[in-house]
């Protein structure tokens, strides 16, 4: 296992997160404290040091369990936990982003993770409700008082999350250092704005559902389609997904490694800081994951799954990227001009 900074700032995380959004057994799918157990020493065994878990996973037992797996080294760990969805249903102040759910949930949580502090307190979600200025505010307000140590945004758009960052840089408030979104071969719309945003920003990227709801893992085919899950809701139904699975599926016979191990491993080698979360229902299957860290595509690996996966990322994008429109902005200079940020 390496080690990557969180995005612009010093702290040190493994380049593989671990999300724990399988602790606990109360939504019906996720693993039993003995398993939970056995992933997470699993994942300390090979150097990980990135835990990723929210106070809505299972109910709190996700952070109930992290907590009592830390506990005999808890400052070793960088805990990364997430406020934002409903803790209550049915109170109108029991979510979203505003300040008075914001502390809620993070006393709720620490007292959960039997912890004084937070490494890392994410956004779990634009509410389109709560002004910008007031969530980076509150939360620089809990750096301040030492129960949150860094902070970050997940599944929130672009246009928001670098406004944020802008408005907390003039305030001289503590900056989102991390982005959270879903990213894999099979959903690249990030691609558009929130990775160059990301790169541009110096935000760490830890992208979630690397697998597509198992759709890389190569399990699904046309013969052979899921049951329940996100799986049967569409991934691994559409023709454009098993086609990819297929090119992953051979990668990964040339190679001599599982499909999930090529899907991690493309997703980790795309330009950035990039952190895929991990997670996994039991032991297995988290140390066939954990594989991808011995699997380095090559080139012409990369340019397979990229043309099978490539999507049209929309205007602006492919209007200014159109060679007339390139050679009427630079005048034809284009070409013979060596562009350090080409590709951001």
């Amino acid at each position: 296992m390496r080690y990557k900074l969180l995005g612009r700032s010093g702290l040190r995380v493994s380049e593989l997160a671990l999300g724990t959004m399988t602790f606990g057994e109360e939504w019906g799918w996720g693993a039993s404290e003995q398993e939970s157990r056995r992933m997470f020493d699993a994942y300390a065994e090979v150097g990980g040091n990135f835990l990723d878990t929210a106070n809505r996973y299972t109910e709190g037992t996700s952070e109930r369990f992290v907590g009592d797996f830390i506990a005999a080294d808890r400052d070793h760990w960088v805990v990364a936990t997430k406020y934002t969805l409903w803790t209550r249903r049915d109170d109108p102040n029991f979510s979203g982003n505003h300040r008075k759910n914001m502390i809620q949930a993070c006393e709720a949580s620490l007292e959960r993770l039997g912890t004084d502090y937070i490494d890392l307190y994410w956004v779990h979600a634009w509410d389109f409700t709560t002004p910008i200025e007031e969530v980076m505010r509150g939360l620089d307000d809990l750096v301040s008082a030492g129960k949150v140590l860094y902070v970050g945004i997940s599944d929130t758009p672009a246009w928001i999350v670098s406004r944020a960052n802008t408005i907390a840089d003039f305030r001289g408030w503590s900056p989102f250092v991390g982005l959270q979104i879903r990213y894999s071969l099979i959903d690249r719309t990030a691609e558009a704005d929130l990775m160059p945003m990301a790169r541009a920003l110096d935000l760490a990227v830890t992208p979630w559902s690397v697998l597509g709801a198992g759709v890389l893992t190569g399990k699904y085919s046309r013969g052979n389609q899921p049951e329940e899950g996100r799986a049967k809701a569409g991934a691994a139904t559409r023709e454009r997904n098993l086609e990819i699975a297929e090119s992953v599926v051979s990668i990964a016979e040339e190679i001599g490694c599982k499909p999930s191990q090529v899907a991690i491993a493309w997703v980790r080698q795309q330009d950035g800081v990039v952190i895929p979360l991990i997670g996994a229902r039991n032991l297995p299957q988290l140390t066939d994951n954990l594989g991808a860290l011995e699997v380095r595509l090559s080139d012409d690996q990369l340019a397979t799954l990229d043309d099978v996966s490539r999507i049209d990322l929309g205007f602006p994008h492919n209007f200014t990227t159109d060679p007339n429109i390139l050679d009427m902005v630079s005048g034809g200079s284009w070409e013979r001009l060596d562009n350090h940020r080409r590709g951001r």
